[in-house]
């Protein structure tokens, strides 16, 4: 099996991509070895000395370091990787927790055309530096969004949702005054 690896913007965050499949559908966080129960592979890449998060999308694996050298901590996040993927086992176990929104019934259509947005311009661009960009809410012309993987306390995700992802929704909806990252 080769696994190859990308830099992502974020220097502390390092994209492994396994060359299969890694999720069906959807994405997956775990910032701690609570939220990695759902998932063998991630606790088994939370218990490795330096990891402090890990982020799984439909291709790719990001994972983000404490400390240390990539040179020191990639070798033993690849071997983890390619064990894992080798065994055949689930990259997911049980029911997820459902994500709660939050907007007003009347800002439907708006909602919806933010969700587009996010889905065909915003979150080709962020998967491709390793992370992903969720809808937490709109309310009062501010839209609320979730970084993760490599976006979540990247130096430059602020310049993204404030220059790029605030300005695509204010072109396409007036209605948008603004976007902030829960």
């Amino acid at each position: 099996m080769f696994i190859q690896t990308e830099a992502t913007p974020n220097p502390a965050t390092l994209k492994f991509l396994p060359g299969r499949p890694v999720l069906e559908t959807g994405t997956f966080e775990a910032k701690s070895e609570s939220e990695a129960e759902r998932s063998p592979l991630a606790k088994a890449l939370i218990a490795l000395p330096g990891v402090q998060a890990v982020f799984f999308a439909p291709d790719f694996i990001s994972v983000t370091k404490t400390e240390g050298e990539w040179q020191h901590l990639r070798p033993a996040v690849l071997g983890v990787v390619t064990e894992f993927f080798l065994s055949g086992a689930p990259v997911l176990t049980g029911e997820g927790v459902a994500q709660d929104e939050f907007f007003e019934t009347g800002d439907t259509e708006i909602v919806d055309t933010i969700k587009d947005l996010i889905e065909t311009r915003v979150r080709p661009a962020v998967a491709g530096d390793g992370g992903d960009i969720v809808f937490k809410g709109f309310r009062d012309g501010i839209v609320y969004l979730g970084m993760k993987g490599a976006c979540s306390g990247c130096p430059s995700s602020t310049a993204t949702l404030k220059h790029g992802i605030e300005n695509l929704f204010k072109h396409f909806l007036p209605e948008v005054k603004g976007v902030e990252q829960i």
